[in-house]
């Protein structure tokens, strides 16, 4: 009797290959987010901008943002996401590419802004569908992998903003991320999984969890949401103005200056998010809270090597910039984690649109700007430094939020 011939056995579960995915689309995400900043000295040459209008690109790009992320919120709760995270994917990756017909300032404005529109689904929807794939205590291991694209993509943006535009033109660097974003979508289309919506939840629904009325009364939540948009305002800010201001103060060329902030960027997110993710895991045992408390002293410890960068001596520079994106690393993972286990299933989506609508509108929709504005009037290392009063804002919102964290081990007894 013939033998049946086994099934072949896929090489990662659906979950797994969906989490690759997601990551390589978020690498591109950032890519394009931070090849203007590396660029940043060149684009303002050929259009004679300004630094207010420089910052005011990134103000255009999240403004739009803003006003997408409330619908996209409101559909992903409703609607299969995976579709959602396709059209959002092409969309940026159609605005990147039409980039070469970008020959003034105006339309480089308008491409921001349709960049934000695509980039609002897929912010919103990805730790959506990974929360529906893994349980409460998993999320921050998962999201720490998940954003390590956050700086290895920045890391690529500056360096091929600063180095790819030094030689062949500022516009060359958004076609890295054009095309292969295109190809990304297509391959979720084809690989990648929509997840039953709250399949891994276990902690107990309450109307403060599982409400978008109840987000505005979940001091956890809320909490979290204000302490991460506290903390984006100088993140942003600082991370486009960061390779200008050592052009202009360290003396570096723009190559250099993007190389420098793309290697530290690197190493700093690789190992701090990794290092932050590790910590709280192991925290997360004895301790409920240690999503925000680790958070909190991330955001402290950062705040005495930022005032070093901008105010200290000019050799410092460089080295303090190291300590301080380290440090500000440590909470990617565990911050982002709080938010997506504050809240249930049913109004996820809405939770994370509502959330990246306040820290950008609280955050780097205008920080670029006024950072840009305070410098025309005096210079870039005051118009920097001015944010770090934002650090101790976000680190004591985050320390006193602990208090509310949802207690990890509902999910144990009801699994």
């Amino acid at each position: 009797m013939p033998t049946l011939a086994k099934p072949i056995q896929p090489r990662f579960s659906p979950a797994t290959a969906t989490l690759l995915l997601l990551i390589g689309l978020n690498l591109l995400n950032f890519i394009d987010r931070y090849i203007l900043p590396g660029a940043q000295p060149l684009i303002q040459r050929e259009f004679h901008s300004t630094d207010q209008q420089m910052g005011a690109l990134t103000t255009a790009m999240f403004v739009f943002y803003m006003i997408a992320a409330p619908l996209t919120g409101w559909l992903g709760d409703r609607f299969p996401r995976k579709p959602l995270i396709i059209a959002g994917a092409v969309l940026w990756s159609v605005a990147t590419l039409g980039t070469a017909w970008v020959h003034d300032y105006r339309t480089l404005y308008l491409r921001h802004a349709l960049v934000g529109v695509g980039e609002a689904t897929f912010s919103i929807y990805a730790p959506s569908v990974l929360a529906d794939f893994y349980p409460e205590r998993d999320r921050n291991r998962i999201l720490s992998i998940f954003y390590l694209a956050i700086p290895v993509g920045a890391a690529l943006g500056y360096l091929a903003g600063g180095e790819l535009g030094s030689l062949w033109g500022w516009r060359a660097p958004f076609f890295l991320c054009a095309i292969p974003g295109l190809a990304l979508a297509a391959l979720y289309g084809w690989i990648g999984r929509e997840p039953e919506r709250g399949s891994s939840d276990h902690i107990l629904p309450t109307a403060k969890r599982n409400t978008v009325r109840g987000l505005f009364r979940n001091p956890a939540f809320l909490s979290a949401t204000l302490g991460l948009a506290t903390l984006t305002f100088v993140m942003g800010g600082i991370s486009a103005w960061v390779p200008t201001f050592l052009h202009r103060s360290a003396g570096l060329s723009v190559g250099k200056a993007s190389m420098v902030v793309s290697a530290i960027t690197v190493i700093d997110g690789i190992t701090g998010t990794l290092i932050g993710g590790w910590i709280a895991q192991r925290w997360l045992r004895t301790n409920h809270r240690a999503l925000y408390l680790l958070s909190s002293w991330s955001v402290a410890l950062t705040l005495p090597c930022g005032a070093m960068v901008f105010f200290g001596p000019r050799a410092w520079s460089i080295p303090a910039l190291f300590a301080a994106e380290f440090f500000l690393f440590l909470n990617t993972g565990p911050l982002n984690a709080a938010i997506v286990n504050s809240v249930s299933a049913p109004v996820r989506a809405t939770a994370i649109s509502f959330n990246l609508f306040c820290i950008h509108f609280f955050g780097d929709t205008f920080s670029p700007q006024i950072i840009g504005a305070i410098s025309d009037r005096s210079n870039l290392s005051l118009g920097l430094g001015a944010t770090l009063v934002f650090l101790v804002i976000s680190s004591a919102i985050l320390w006193n939020g602990a208090r509310f964290a949802p207690k990890l081990e509902e999910a144990a007894s009801s699994s």
